[in-house]
């Protein structure tokens, strides 16, 4: 009976492989991420500032600020 060969373990470029997969899925991670801050924040905020001043009375705020004094 003789021994399983095992087979050589891959020294030659494993660090530049697994480096280039890392580097890659950080990339599209990265993407993701400010693709979802982008529309998941940034839009409804620039949308709620758009209608808050839509509907702002400056004349309306002034007044009300000044009844008090």
């Amino acid at each position: 009976m003789s021994a399983p060969i095992l087979a050589k373990p891959q020294l030659h470029l494993l660090l530049s492989k697994c480096l280039q997969i890392h580097i890659i899925a950080a990339f599209v991670l990265s993407l993701g991420c400010a693709t979802m801050c982008k529309f998941g924040v940034a839009k409804p905020r620039k949308r709620a500032y758009q209608n808050f001043y839509r509907r702002y009375d400056v004349v309306k705020d002034f007044e009300e600020i000044f009844l008090y004094f």
